[in-house]
């Protein structure tokens, strides 16, 4: 039964020498009161300097009342300043709620870097998680006036494709990540897609390429906006000049099949179902992807 220290901080601090030995949640360890005071600013730097007093269990460890499982994680980021996590672990988010609670701050920052540079698959999701695709195009014919003076209006024609995605996918996670590599681009700027409804996992993208032929203020004053991908390497400290240089137009059906696929194949997906034609898989009509 863990028993209150002295509430004296001084008391606290002197009675903690090293080797210090910690009793997390039920899980043993054995470290250095350096390695405890790493990050001042954090609970375990408050406890371990004396701000905070402490328990201890019947054997004389340090009590610490959280989940043990993944605290030598914490101990090895605190001892290394590295985060060394195992391939395909798949504890991050409880990593993620300890830190916070521990207030590790540099520790936070660099599960977000590792979050953004490892595939989803690597780090946990759903087994057998599903990716239903049904995509579709329409060729419109639009008249436009072009100005050529202030009473000088001549009246053309050109054509515009428009596309249309339906996607449904059961682990939200990749849909995040999807909307996330996807933007709109408008005469706004840049925008990304959101799901129809978060709740039931659907996302619906509708974009029209601008043809040559077709002047800028014309396809502005239409609302049409144009599809672009962004590059995996992109990172939330690229500047804007960075960001421009890193998107591409997507600027037909096969083009967003194709970056579909290579995301999706990255995060663990198998084809499972092509349709009209398995063998012209970039020119599908309905796509069906699952989790192996």
């Amino acid at each position: 039964m863990p028993n209150l220290n002295s509430p004296d901080g001084n008391s606290n601090r002197n009675s903690l020498q090293d080797p210090v030995m910690l009793n997390v949640g039920g899980e043993v360890y054995t470290t250095t009161l350096d390695t405890l005071t790493r990050c001042r600013d954090s609970m375990l730097g408050a406890m371990f300097t004396g701000q905070i007093p402490v328990l201890r269990d019947n054997e004389g460890n340090v009590f610490i009342d959280r989940d043990g499982k993944v605290f030598r994680y914490i101990l090895n980021y605190l001892r290394s300043s590295a985060l060394d996590l195992p391939n395909g672990f798949s504890e991050l988010p409880l990593l993620r709620r300890e830190a916070d609670f521990f207030q590790i701050q540099p520790l936070l920052e660099d599960i977000c870097r590792y979050e953004a540079s490892v595939p989803l698959s690597l780090i946990g999701g759903p087994l057998g998680a599903m990716i239903v695709v049904n995509v579709d195009s329409k060729v419109r014919i639009l008249h436009f006036n072009l100005r050529h003076g202030p009473e000088n209006y001549e009246l053309r024609t050109c054509s515009v494709q428009a596309f249309t995605v339906d996607l449904f996918c059961t682990w939200g996670a990749f849909l995040a990540l999807l909307c996330e590599r996807l933007s709109y681009r408008t005469s706004q700027g840049l925008t990304s897609p959101c799901p129809c409804n978060p709740t039931q996992n659907r996302l619906k993208l509708e974009w029209v390429p601008r043809p040559d032929e077709l002047p800028l203020d014309q396809y502005d004053k239409q609302r049409y906006r144009g599809l672009v991908v962004s590059s995996p390497a992109l990172t939330q400290s690229d500047d804007i000049m960075s960001m421009q240089r890193n998107l591409s137009d997507i600027v037909d059906m096969q083009g967003f099949v194709e970056e579909l696929l290579k995301l999706s194949l990255a995060e663990g997906f198998k084809v499972d179902l092509v349709t009209p034609d398995p063998a012209e898989i970039l020119n599908c009509t309905s796509l069906r992807l699952v989790k192996c």
